[in-house]
């Protein structure tokens, strides 16, 4: 079986001390004794002793209180959105949810072919094209002898090459929301999240929380153990990336997406990497009655609890973004504050979503463009703005050039869900929707 290296013990060990660092946790010389350790023959002898250490610091206290339980996030949140009074036009619904789909998909592929890069490197490849600023999905070159050679994805994910939604796990697990409800109804629970990735995804082809929870479950633990036992990627974006599907299913009702995503992310992540994904769904059910990015993204504020650092990074972007309508000028700012984080750590790359949701106006192509040219998890960032505007507006309100390549067809490696119809997943998500639940 293949292993990836996200899961090499002495791997696990340096994220393990990245992730305390960026809590605000001294770690003294940890991290230089480990890296001494790791070209030595007993070092494998010495990852328990390594682990209690890390155990033992992750116990100090730190400046925010950030819970992962579902009673205390409830009595920390601020509740202060006050959703609008107008209704939802049923008729109107399946559109919405299909340009959901369709959004979700288009941002997505944009961002695959420079899936974790710097800002810098896409704005050097984007030049090397004649493609900046990004105006349409990425062209390819044929030549790469100055390194900027786009992701191995890229001759099914960029201009002119895209004829469906290729294979992604941002789309994997909104399916595999789509799954979980088929199968276990909207009263699931984190254990059902657990059997259904065991039951539907190969664990060669998870990834960082998700790889690890899945081996704790392998190994007997059982959620929330799952995500807090030696995840030291349980802050990161992975949970983020699985709330489409539960602001789907609950248009105007942020609260009960956010109760259906706390189910979800338990299983995985704990802290602000459980607050990305609440925030993220109460932002999709909320862009189903409004069209104020702002009013869309306080609802999500208003579901998690006050004082955390997710909550903190949200709310100082949305000041920048009022300050300065450069958004060059705004990453510079959440560069600066939020750059010691991961690139795949849900803070930084939700600075990305709140400021192209902003900036992009309700328009999808400025709105999932400015995200992606931010670096970071791009197809991740992508495809949450593009769901997001996508909500808002409905499918025929978006532009062609943008949905057309798309053949309304996604891949998948979910079980029976291997060639799908994005009009026919929006039309079974709408079958899962409980007005005035």
């Amino acid at each position: 079986m293949l292993i990836q290296k996200d899961l090499y013990p002495e791997n696990l060990h340096l994220a393990e001390i990245s992730r305390l660092e960026e809590s605000g946790i001294n770690t003294g010389n940890l991290k230089t004794r480990i890296e001494a350790e790791i070209q030595s023959s007993d070092y494998a002898f010495r990852e328990e002793e390594f682990w209690k250490e890390l155990e033992e610091l992750a116990q100090h206290p730190t400046l925010y209180n950030e819970p992962s339980d579902w009673g205390s996030i409830e009595s920390l949140k601020s509740g202060l959105f006050k959703p609008s009074s107008a209704q939802i036009d049923k008729k109107d619904l399946y559109d919405r949810v299909y340009g959901a789909w369709s959004g979700r998909c288009a941002g997505c592929v944009l961002g695959k072919p420079v899936e974790a890069w710097t800002r810098q490197k896409i704005e050097a490849y984007l030049h090397s094209v004649d493609a900046y600023p990004l105006k349409s999905y990425i062209p390819m070159r044929t030549s790469f002898a100055d390194g900027l050679q786009l992701n191995s994805c890229h001759p099914v994910a960029t201009l002119g090459n895209i004829h469906f939604m290729p294979r992604d796990d941002d789309l994997d697990y909104t399916i595999l929301g789509l799954y979980i409800l088929e199968t276990y109804g909207r009263d699931f629970t984190a254990n059902n999240v657990a059997q259904a990735t065991f039951s539907t995804l190969p664990f060669y082809l998870v990834y960082t929380a998700e790889a690890i929870a899945y081996r704790n479950l392998v190994n007997g633990l059982t959620p929330p153990h799952t995500a807090s036992y030696r995840n030291p990627y349980k802050e990161w974006i992975g949970a983020q990336i699985r709330a489409d599907m539960w602001g789907y299913v609950n248009p105007g009702n942020p609260q009960r997406a956010a109760e259906f995503a706390y189910r979800d992310a338990s299983y995985t992540h704990t802290g602000v990497g459980i607050y990305g994904e609440m925030w993220a769904a109460a932002c999709i059910a909320t862009a189903f009655l409004e069209d104020d990015p702002c009013r869309v993204i306080q609802a999500g504020l208003s579901v998690i609890p006050e004082d955390n650092r997710l909550s903190e990074a949200i709310s100082s972007t949305m000041k920048w973004t009022q300050e300065s309508r450069d958004w060059l000028t705004i990453w510079e700012q959440i560069h600066t504050k939020y750059g010691h984080y991961h690139s795949i750590h849900v803070i930084p790359n939700t600075c990305f979503i709140v400021m192209g949701l902003i900036l992009g106006e309700g328009d999808l192509e400025n709105s999932i463009c400015t995200t992606v040219m931010a670096g970071g998890d791009t197809d991740c960032t992508g495809a949450t703005v593009g769901s997001m505007v996508g909500a808002m507006k409905g499918f025929k309100a978006l532009p062609e050039k943008w949905i057309a390549p798309l053949n309304d067809q996604v891949k998948s490696l979910i079980i029976n869900f291997q060639d799908m119809k994005i009009s026919d997943l929006a039309k079974r998500t709408i079958s899962l929707i409980k007005m005035g639940d």
